[in-house]
């Protein structure tokens, strides 16, 4: 199935020029992404974030991006899904505090940024757990299986190695998984994982 094509406000617009932005501005000194240009980071990066947007779960629960680097796909997210608190996760202390300084410029009072490895992040129950080319799938759902609630929901793009990875994951987890193609790379995948658990041994 394909992903959703996501749909977002003027406003929504307006702060997404905001961010790149500061991201280039940013970029100059740190590096955020490999990319200098504004329209490669639109449609490169800006639209395989939103395209996460209409798979996001129902309600305002809160949600959580591992790995946040450069803002991708979580301060993304977090622009056009202002209704639900976000945390962003990330150990890289300059990227850190490149989304510190985003959230802070673009008012995005929802934005918290923690410094700190994922595995030493302290969070409440989440609704949401999103994270994108930071780790093969079996470490992710490690990681997801600790931060969410019950009924919580993990979003994770992947590209052309999804169906191996899901194999591999399958030896150590049971969940319900959804997979939709990318509007943004050919071949690339999104998992919408649910009802996950330790597969019993």
């Amino acid at each position: 199935m394909r992903a959703p094509d996501p749909t977002v406000s003027r406003e929504t617009e307006a702060r997404l020029d905001g961010f790149l932005s500061l991201l280039l501005r940013w970029n100059a000194r740190i590096n955020l992404v490999a990319e200098r240009d504004a329209e490669t980071l639109r449609a490169r990066h800006v639209a395989d974030s939103l395209q996460l947007l209409p798979l996001l779960p129902v309600g305002d629960g809160e949600a959580a991006d591992l790995g946040s680097g450069g803002g991708f796909p979580g301060l993304v997210l977090a622009i056009a899904n202002t209704a639900r608190p976000w945390n962003l996760v990330e150990s890289d202390r300059r990227k850190a505090a490149f989304l510190t300084a985003a959230a802070g410029e673009l008012g995005l009072a929802h934005v918290r940024v923690h410094t700190r490895r994922i595995e030493a992040v302290t969070l409440p129950p989440l609704a949401l757990v999103t994270a994108r080319a930071l780790a093969p799938l079996p470490l992710l759902l490690g990681h997801a299986a600790r931060l969410l609630a019950p009924g919580g929901t993990a979003l994770f793009p992947k590209g052309r190695s999804a169906a191996a990875e899901l194999a591999a994951a399958e030896a150590e987890w049971t969940m319900h998984t959804e997979r939709f193609e990318s509007r943004t790379e050919p071949g690339a995948t999104i998992l919408r994982i649910t009802e996950l658990r330790r597969a019993e041994r």
